[in-house]
């Protein structure tokens, strides 16, 4: 079962994450028919969502992870709640592009330059929107740049996923480590001593250690404390309510063209790709229900 652990360390100087989303990556996988890189790129966003998620605080809160580059994969959008559901989606699911000079799968060719757009509705007026550029478009490197310069706290952020030999997801998972503005001199060195040298999230959880043992590896000698866990997994709640109200959302002028052609149209889902077919009699009912 994939899951997060939530923990501090260094008398609550540093505020740390770790997750395993291995059936979280390979659900989405499986939805989007995603090639190699394209299923560790999603995979990489969906895992730091789920861990964003579960930042938050409010029942109803919503983030929204947006990369738009200019690689082949177009973009991904990630949408994640405050209970580490997490839902994603590529542009271009099928990319496919040669492994990077380390012989890996390269995200960041995959996604090329552009920016990082953090999007959080909790309930207020306006969202809060953050944006910044994309570092590498590698996703760890260009959230550990967002969270120092859209929200200026000092972060480490590692995600990873290892595909197996038929394309399947082998491993997925990640880490959030946040230094708390009160944090020492002595304890920043220590941990970016320690960070420099630490093996990659997908060789941790590979060798068969789970998110509570990479974090003991990170910050065991700061006095780690585990707060708690949470499940997280891959949820879609599309239903054919949401999907009436986003036709309703498109206007009138384009559901009478719709009505217009006589014929019933199919919506699919971008995250979960189910379809939902709607009749001309019920095109005519929402475009009633528009009219109001």
């Amino acid at each position: 079962m994939d899951y997060i652990v939530r923990a501090t360390a260094a008398d609550s100087q540093i505020r740390a994450f770790a997750a395993t989303t291995k059936e979280t990556v390979e659900l989405a996988r499986q939805y989007h028919s995603t090639s190699p890189v394209a299923t560790a790129a999603l995979g990489r966003l969906l895992t730091a969502g789920a861990m964003m998620g579960a930042m938050m605080k409010g029942e109803k809160d919503l983030l929204t992870l947006q990369v738009k580059g200019n690689g082949p994969l177009g973009g991904i959008t990630v949408t994640a709640d405050s209970a580490a559901n997490v839902k994603g989606y590529v542009n271009n699911p099928e990319v496919l592009i040669h492994a990077n000079e380390k012989g890996k799968l390269d995200v960041g060719g995959a996604v090329g330059a552009g920016i990082l757009n953090v999007i959080r509705d909790m309930g207020l007026k306006e969202p809060y929107v953050g944006q910044c550029e994309l570092q590498t478009g590698e996703i760890g490197d260009d959230l550990t740049y967002y969270f120092a310069t859209s929200e200026q706290v000092p972060s480490s952020v590692g995600v990873g996923v290892l595909m197996d030999k038929g394309n399947t997801v082998r491993q997925a998972g990640g880490f959030i480590i946040q230094l708390m503005p009160f944090t020492s001199d002595e304890v920043i060195y220590r941990l970016e001593a320690k960070l420099s040298e630490v093996k990659s999230v997908t060789t941790m959880l590979d060798g068969g250690m789970t998110p509570e043992q990479i974090l003991e590896e990170l910050l065991g000698e700061f006095g780690l404390e585990i707060n708690d866990t949470l499940p997280t997994q891959y949820h879609c709640n599309c239903s054919r309510e949401r999907i009436e109200k986003a036709l309703i959302s498109i206007g009138k002028k384009d559901l009478q063209e719709m009505i217009n052609d006589g014929e019933p149209i199919e919506v699919g889902c971008q995250f979960c790709d189910k379809k939902y077919q709607v009749t001309v009699d019920e095109l005519k009912g929402l475009l009633a229900r528009s009219s109001r």
